[in-house]
């Protein structure tokens, strides 16, 4: 059934090794809900199964190793119910032990739903790898959850008996354009690179909202019907996202709302103060969550040390989410087609196309030609002091503030400017924004004091309209460099 999965390329490489090896395997799957986490591994291994179940949310332990039991009775035909996961690793195992041999492959989907109140579920799996499966060498453990804090805590990060016992750990990540648009090509869909760049400013990569899409309509009316319309899919789905990830989402949250209206991010000491947080161990540990779900990213503004770290929210539906459908619960028929086109929506575009381009820097990078030059993605921001601005001696340039948005600092004594420009047809570069552009530079050098050559690239939909300003552009890139495979 592999042929049935778009993408997945390099997991379904990795997962093969690591079921070929030659010794007992503990593999974690993660990432954010609705991702495809699940999908991928029965549609790559079904058949294959030695054992497999789910846990069930919200179940309490009786319910929990019921569902075992009947697990273990589709698997082995063995009808008992144990009294105890103890007891409930040991009828798996023994069971296990009378099969003939070859790999044993073990799934066990949503892991962290077992781990009830009371239950010792941990100290039992924990038992059931470290004396028993581990020296096996045939036993390929899968385990999957979408609560990515119990994942990463009590699993992948454990300081307990299972500290690094997973041998392997894989984060599925949302699709990129180009399996965007695999995904929409297999199901019959007719839409155009530039539509799927709208569809992903609005919900990214996550493979549930894409199969939410009905073929028949466009990518707007889609996101008209799923996001707007009383009942549609999408309009709980903010909440239920964070809280189904993460253990009291409410600091996650509140992380998520105060980046969301930071266009360059912002500083730990900045969300602290913006929302309030204490700041503790507590809240480094909520910053890994969100990065690790890719739903922020941390960065070093250029020239700048450790101390100076930026999050920066990339998360697509979030960014739509909070622009657009928060607390708008009672909303016009054809809402979300009335926003196209207003200076709301030029504002949104023009931010959330920056975000699509942050999700694909390697095809950027690739585009430039400089994939085998060591980079670093960062951007840059300047705000003169009063002292400056009161000076009457001081430079021009450096009284102007200034922002760019994407720099990729080269070790090849060049720094790749990125204009990124959101566009419905040709971007025009007018005399007055290429003037803009050279101050920025200017101050930028001034500031940093770099003595490193710019190269200024343009990324936008459909390239730039040919004038005398677009061919002082080094690098155009458009929407099918950012659909070419990396």
């Amino acid at each position: 059934m592999e042929n049935s999965i778009v993408g997945r390329e390099k997991e379904i490489m990795e997962l093969k090794k690591y079921l070929s090896s030659e010794q007992s395997e503990f593999i974690a799957v993660y990432g954010r809900r609705r991702v495809g986490k699940t999908f991928l591994i029965k549609e790559l291994l079904e058949g294959q199964f030695c054992f497999r179940m789910t846990g069930k949310e919200n179940a309490r332990l009786g319910e929990q190793l019921l569902n075992f039991s009947y697990a273990l009775s589709d698997f082995f035909d063995d009808n008992r119910v144990p009294k105890n996961w103890t007891e409930a690793f040991r009828m798996l195992s023994k069971n296990i032990e009378k099969q003939e041999e070859g790999a044993k492959i073990i799934f066990i989907d949503e892991l962290p739903w077992l781990d009830t109140q009371k239950s010792r579920f941990l100290g039992a799996l924990e038992h059931f790898w470290n004396n028993w499966a581990y020296y096996r060498k045939d036993i390929k453990l899968i385990v999957c959850g979408s609560a990515t804090s119990w994942m990463l805590n009590k699993l992948i990060n454990s300081r307990g008996g299972l500290h690094n016992r997973v041998t392997h750990k894989m984060l599925i990540s949302p699709f990129c354009l180009e399996e965007m648009e695999q995904y929409f090509q297999s199901r019959g869909f007719n839409y155009e690179r530039p539509e799927m760049i709208d569809c992903y400013m609005a919900v990214g990569g996550v493979a549930y909202y894409l199969s939410l899409f009905d073929k028949d309509k466009s990518v707007a009316e889609n996101i008209n019907s799923l996001c707007f319309t009383k009942g549609g899919e999408l309009t709980d789905e903010f909440n239920r996202l964070y809280n189904s990830l993460f253990k009291k989402a409410e600091n996650h949250i509140a992380v998520i709302n105060a980046l969301s209206s930071a266009r360059k991010g912002m500083t730990r000491l900045e969300l602290i103060n913006k929302t309030k947080v204490l700041n503790n161990g507590n809240f480094t540990t909520l910053l890994k969550e969100l990065e690790t779900c890719e739903f922020i990213r941390s960065y070093y503004p250029f020239g700048k040390e450790k101390k100076n770290k930026m999050f920066q929210l990339t998360d697509q539906f979030s960014l739509f989410y909070l622009h657009f459908m928060k607390d708008k619960s009672n909303v016009g028929k054809n809402y979300w087609l009335q926003k196209i086109g207003t200076p709301e929506y030029a504002a949104w575009s023009g931010y959330s196309f920056e975000t699509v381009c942050l999700h694909h820097i390697e095809q950027i990078v690739n585009a430039l030609g400089i994939s085998g030059t060591f980079y670093s993605p960062c951007s840059w921001a300047y705000r003169p002091s009063e002292a400056v601005l009161n000076d009457v001696n001081a430079d021009e340039d450096m009284k102007t503030g200034g922002q760019i948005d994407l720099l990729i600092d080269r070790n090849d004594k060049t720094v790749s400017v990125c204009e990124m420009k959101y566009s419905s047809g040709e971007y025009e570069i007018t005399k007055a924004y290429a003037s803009h552009v050279e101050q920025r530079l200017r101050t930028f050098r001034k500031v940093t004091s770099t003595k490193k050559s710019f190269s200024i690239v343009y990324v936008t939909p459909f390239g730039l309209h040919n004038n005398m300003y677009a061919r002082k552009v080094n690098k155009q890139i458009t929407a099918d460099d950012l659909f070419r495979k990396v």
